[in-house]
């Protein structure tokens, strides 16, 4: 019987798929740090205080980077080439969701607008990321390799998601209000469309590594796009209401570091 606990029992079990899979995470964590770090370095003066912020939330999605790659080590394997067609970061990115890396590249501080949209960008990818490491938890909290990374990196995207909701409502009240849902709406149903693709890509590799019959292969790609159809018709909401989070200043302190694995 087909179900999370045991496709990713399955690819955690096999070097290849699992390096692959780390890969995969490590990139994108990585790229993650990078944009936070560079919108904390041109964060406008007037949101200034913001910045310590935005320096930890990029910390942590390094210290993510250098987990799954320590979990790589752990088994002797090494990074591989990711396949650009399951690069989720890049291709929010290339289809214009975030901030573009050209303006991160420069050395122009960024306005208040561009800080709403960094924020209502983080608020759905954060959404997508906190559900995903909360599957993971359920299933994998206790497992010898991977349960500890996967209790710390998911405690962290909760507290990531916490502080997208709080410092966006604090600009809601700044009035900032239509253009946050506007924005929040856009990069929603861009997201889901991405996250489909990249999800299908994803099994599409894992299933030529692990040489899944092609009944299985469908019956995965029929499961992906049933979730795209219910997040197109309505689990998109999901990614765009604000509340105040009961994790109060969720990233007010220094990033912790990440553990050895090896």
């Amino acid at each position: 019987m087909l179900s999370a606990k045991s496709l990713f029992q399955e690819i955690l079990d096999d070097d290849e798929s699992f390096a692959l899979f780390c890969s995969i995470a490590a990139s994108g964590e990585s790229q993650g740090g990078w944009e936070n770090a560079r919108i904390a370095a041109l964060v406008p003066e007037s949101e200034r205080a913001l910045a310590p912020k935005i320096t930890r939330h990029g910390a942590d999605e390094d210290k993510h980077g250098r987990i799954f790659r320590a979990l790589m080590k752990k088994r002797g394997l090494e990074s591989v080439p990711v396949p650009p067609d399951t690069d989720y970061t890049m291709l929010l990115e290339r289809h214009g969701i975030g901030l573009a890396h050209e303006k991160l590249k420069s050395d122009d501080p960024l306005t208040v607008q561009d800080i709403v949209t960094y924020l209502s960008h983080s608020r759905v990818t954060e959404q997508r990321a906190s559900e995903q490491m909360e599957l993971l938890r359920r299933h994998f909290a206790d497992h010898p390799d991977v349960g500890r990374a996967v209790k710390m990196i998911s405690n962290d995207e909760d507290n990531h998601l916490a502080y997208c909701h709080e410092e966006l409502l604090r600009f809601a009240h700044a009035g900032h209000g239509r253009a946050i849902q506007r924005t929040l709406r856009e990069c929603a149903l861009a997201e889901i469309r991405i996250y489909r693709d990249v999800s299908l890509a994803v099994m599409d590799h894992m299933g030529r590594i692990l040489g899944w019959p092609r009944a299985k292969s469908a019956v995965l790609a029929a499961g992906i796009h049933a979730v795209y159809a219910y997040e197109r018709s309505a689990g998109w909401r999901r990614m765009v209401s604000l509340e105040m989070p009961q994790r109060r200043d969720a990233l007010g302190e220094p990033a912790t570091t990440a553990p050895e694995f090896a």
